[in-house]
């Protein structure tokens, strides 16, 4: 066993299965606790899980799945194709933006109440409110 960096460093796709864990327990609003003990986890290694820290047996994912309500494969959704190593590069960007969105404390609120504004002129001005408050976050 080395402690070179690369040793590390948490690899891609453990950092992938790991966030899409998060957004899926998330979404459910299930807390790493409740996770945790549904799983006979700390909610410590969920953490490490959903940070990509230690990787997933496919037992513990199989698991996961079954207690988050998805198909296995949802953790693995956007990541390129093994056999090809072909990404569709348009959706590999959209899912990293989606991810990085619903992975912010405040994101997921907001995906789920933004669609209950009813009027899309409200939805613009919203949408207006926030692309000129990261205009100013840029400039500063």
């Amino acid at each position: 066993m080395t402690d070179s960096p690369e040793a590390r460093t948490p690899n891609i796709v453990d950092i992938h299965v790991g966030g899409r864990v998060r957004i899926r327990r998330k979404m459910l609003r299930v807390s790493q606790e409740t996770l945790a003990d549904a799983l006979g986890l700390t909610f410590q290694q969920v953490q490490k899980y959903e940070r990509g820290a230690n990787r997933v047996s496919a037992s513990k994912l199989y698991e996961i799945a079954k207690t988050l309500q998805v198909p296995v494969s949802f953790f693995f959704d956007g990541l390129a194709d093994p056999m090809t190593d072909e990404v569709d590069e348009v959706g590999a960007a959209a899912e990293r933006v989606v991810t990085e969105f619903l992975n912010t404390p405040e994101g997921l609120e907001l995906a789920e109440m933004f669609p209950k504004i009813g009027r899309g002129r409200v939805r613009r001005q919203v949408l207006d409110l926030v692309r000129a408050m990261a205009d100013d976050a840029d400039k500063a």
